[in-house]
C-alpha cells in the first residue's frame, strides 16, 4: 500500500459521506456492516486490476468499457491510448463514473471527475514512478515505442471523486 495516514482518513471520509448521502435502494445493498474501509479498499485495490470507466459523448451518449485501474495515494488512476475516444470525450467533458468488482462479492464505484495527468510534469513524478513500478519494463515499450507513432497523447487520469462507494461480503476482508 501506499496511502499515508492522511490518505486513508480522506478517503475514509469520502466514503462515510458518500452513504450518508446515497439513496435508499443503494444504502439496501451496500449496508453498512457490508462496507470496506478504507484500508481494507486500499488492501483490495493493489496492482492493476480492471476498471470499468463511463464517459459521456457530445450528444450525451454514455460509453463504458474497460481499462487498466490502479490505486495509488488514495486515488483511481486509469489511462487510454493516444486517439482514444473516451480519452477525447474526458478532455472536453470531465465528469466520469468507474467500477470495479469481484463477481458479486466485492465491488468499488466512483463518481467525480477526471482530473488529467501530464507525466512530464514535475509535479507528476509520483504517478509516474507508481506507473512504472505497477508495469515495470513494459512501461516503457507501451508509453514510448509503442505510441510513438500513433497520432495524439495518451490520456492518464486520476478520479476526483464527489462519492465512493464500496462493498465486501458478509464477515470478509479482501484476501491479500
Amino acid at each position: 500500500m501506499h496511502e499515508t495516514e492522511r490518505d486513508l482518513i480522506e478517503l475514509q471520509g469520502l466514503i462515510d459521506r458518500s452513504f450518508e448521502h446515497a439513496g435508499e435502494h443503494l444504502r439496501s445493498i451496500f449496508r453498512r456492516e457490508r462496507r470496506m474501509s478504507a484500508e481494507e479498499t486500499a488492501r483490495l485495490l493493489r496492482g492493476v486490476f480492471v476498471l470499468n470507466v463511463a464517459t459521456v459523448t457530445a450528444s450525451g451518449e454514455p460509453m463504458v468499457a474497460p481499462v487498466d485501474g490502479l490505486f495509488y495515494r488514495g486515488k483511481l488512476l486509469f489511462g487510454f491510448p493516444p486517439g482514444s475516444v473516451r480519452g477525447h470525450h474526458l478532455r472536453a467533458r470531465p465528469p466520469v463514473s468507474a467500477a470495479h468488482h469481484r463477481g458479486e462479492d466485492y465491488c468499488v464505484i466512483a463518481h467525480g471527475r477526471a482530473r488529467e495527468i501530464d507525466l512530464d510534469a514535475p509535479e507528476s513524478a509520483d504517478f509516474l514512478a507508481y506507473f512504472q513500478e505497477v508495469y515495470g519494463d513494459s512501461w516503457s515499450y507501451w508509453h514510448e515505442e509503442h505510441y510513438r507513432d500513433r497520432e495524439g497523447t495518451a490520456f492518464n487520469a486520476w478520479i476526483e471523486a464527489r462519492r465512493l462507494f464500496t462493498l465486501k461480503p458478509p464477515q470478509a476482508a479482501p484476501s491479500a
